[in-house]
């Protein structure tokens, strides 16, 4: 999913280049990251708040939601805080284009000095977008019954080993989104807004991660295209 083709990743020296055996990402799928030990995660996208421009009452407020959030939960997740380099062509692109048809001559000449001014400020120094990420986990607790009976016949009824594999899956993913569903409405009374990455923002995320060098800027859609009101 990941890599290319082994031709492409093969190092001058021979050796195999392919990230895959590195990964401990075994597949994505149904917007679950399901990894080589069959644990499965789900990546929350979560806005942030200006926390230096609420009032003393208001910073109280959110402290404390907060430490509710941390003693609610029974199980672990992962807070991320990512830096990308932001692409912002595109946004001046668009302000060109709106100069273009902008009728009002005074109007237009604004918004081609504050084009230039912005190109310069790029030119002088990055432009960065931090992105905050809640990882929550399920581990499955799969018991081994029968031994090498249950191997035998799951190896003689390939179709129904399939199936049960399927049933698993479906059953912690189940489990893994009620666990969403708790963080979700915890972060909600801290006035933050909380979106599940989809299986494809999911690979973009992932492939941006672990290829930041193929990359000028970040290709996930920003939070405002992530849609954070969805769920």
């Amino acid at each position: 999913m990941f890599g290319k083709n082994k031709q492409q990743n093969k190092n001058q020296d021979g050796s195999d280049g392919q990230m895959q055996k590195y990964l401990k990402i075994a597949e994505i799928k149904d917007s679950v990251v399901v990894l080589q030990d069959g644990s499965l995660r789900s990546v929350l996208a979560v806005s942030s708040v200006n926390f230096d421009l609420k009032s003393t009452n208001e910073q109280e407020a959110i402290i404390y939601a907060f430490q509710r959030f941390l003693n609610s939960i029974d199980f672990s997740v992962q807070i991320v805080v990512s830096s990308r380099r932001y692409d912002i062509k595109p946004y001046l692109k668009l302000l060109q284009d709106k100069s273009y048809t902008e009728k009002n001559s005074l109007l237009k000449n604004q918004i081609l000095d504050y084009v230039d001014f912005v190109s310069g400020l790029i030119n002088e120094a990055e432009v960065t977008s931090k992105f905050f990420y809640i990882v929550v986990p399920f581990y499955v607790v799969a018991a081994e019954k029968g031994g090498f009976l249950q191997k035998l016949s799951s190896s003689l009824n390939p179709r129904k080993a399939i199936f049960q594999k399927r049933e698993l899956f479906e059953t912690s993913k189940n489990q893994l989104f009620q666990r969403v569903g708790e963080v979700r409405d915890l972060l909600g009374g801290m006035g933050l807004k909380v979106a599940p990455l989809s299986t494809q923002e999911l690979i973009e995320l992932y492939y941006n991660y672990y290829n930041p060098s193929e990359f000028d800027h970040v290709s996930l859609a920003p939070e405002g295209e992530l849609n954070l009101e969805r769920v």
